[in-house]
């Protein structure tokens, strides 16, 4: 198959500082477990006092990213991801540069704002998260692969960007092909839409239905819930695929674990793997990453 940038990612690329902390740090900034925010005027000394107070890790992120890169690591064909990002030009910049080149990713991160060209990819997967910085270019992508046929998924991210987000939301799930989220981001959604259920295998049926802007692909919505089983809603029918479960002293953090799913589920999808496959793929890959500190990897995979 000619896979070389088969696969092309749009967001916001972050540098991760990841540190261990204890619960009066989480108490001084109010921020909850398991939790994405956007960071407020409150925040802002925090990256400061956990540079100074903890071990810190630097890995690059962003939701994007993660998932591109754990897609490139699963699929092992050099250049058959690339991704597009804006980065400021400092020695942050640089240094997630070499990151991700280092992770065989083509990546492509504007300092201008050149107009990028998406004509080779055929897939393409952008985070919620980039709504909050340009859903005028999310809709470009997202109307070149619906008059193109080629495949075009979204994440809903975080429960705020369903909360806040929502009318730039509601403008683009008609050409979403894939839609991605979790349970608690799912339970959100069907909030704000006044869907009155917190059955997280209805609100996945009810977003696979949402009208679509081309009839060429149908709509396929998949929902992770943690240990619980994935649920996929396609043709009006829910199925539930089982995770790998994992013994909690192997449990080393679950960042990034919802990207690492998503990169190993459009490893297959872009192989035209069955949906099984992508969701096995996609699990095994979730699964390597909550045993590591942030969204890192072995060098090889091992999925069969």
């Amino acid at each position: 198959m000619e896979c070389e940038g088969i696969l092309m990612g749009m967001g916001n690329p972050l540098l991760d500082i990841s540190a261990v902390v204890d619960q009066q740090f989480l108490e001084k900034y109010d921020i909850k477990l398991n939790n994405a925010i956007l960071a407020e005027e409150k925040h802002l000394p925090m990256y400061e006092e956990m540079a100074s107070k903890y071990n810190v890790e630097y890995i690059a992120g962003g939701a994007t990213q993660n998932s591109i890169r754990v897609a490139q690591w699963m699929l092992q064909i050099p250049g058959a991801t690339s991704y597009i990002g804006c980065i400021g030009k400092d020695k942050f910049g640089d240094e997630m540069k070499k990151n991700s080149k280092l992770a065989g990713v083509n990546v492509q991160y504007y300092e201008d704002e050149s107009a990028p060209t998406v004509e080779k990819a055929k897939y393409f997967y952008i985070a919620g998260f980039f709504l909050t910085v340009s859903p005028d270019s999310i809709l470009l992508v997202a109307e070149h692969a619906a008059a193109s046929n080629k495949i075009f998924s979204m994440n809903l991210s975080a429960p705020f960007i369903c909360e806040f987000f929502k009318d730039a939301q509601d403008k683009l799930l008609p050409y979403m092909d894939f839609v991605f989220g979790n349970e608690t981001e799912a339970r959100t959604f069907s909030k704000v839409h006044g869907w009155e259920t917190e059955n997280v295998e209805e609100i996945a049926l009810k977003i696979s239905q949402w009208p679509k802007a081309s009839g060429a692909h149908k709509r396929i919505s998949v929902i992770t819930q943690g240990a619980d089983p994935v649920v996929v809603a396609e043709d009006g029918k829910v199925k539930l695929f089982p995770v790998i479960l994992l013994p909690k002293e192997k449990l080393v953090d679950t960042n990034g674990a919802g990207d690492a799913f998503v990169g190993g589920f459009l490893s297959q999808l872009v192989q035209e793997k069955p949906i099984e496959e992508c969701v096995r793929a996609g699990c095994y890959a979730a699964n390597v990453i909550i045993q590591r500190s942030g969204c890192t990897y072995p060098e090889k995979p091992d999925f069969k």
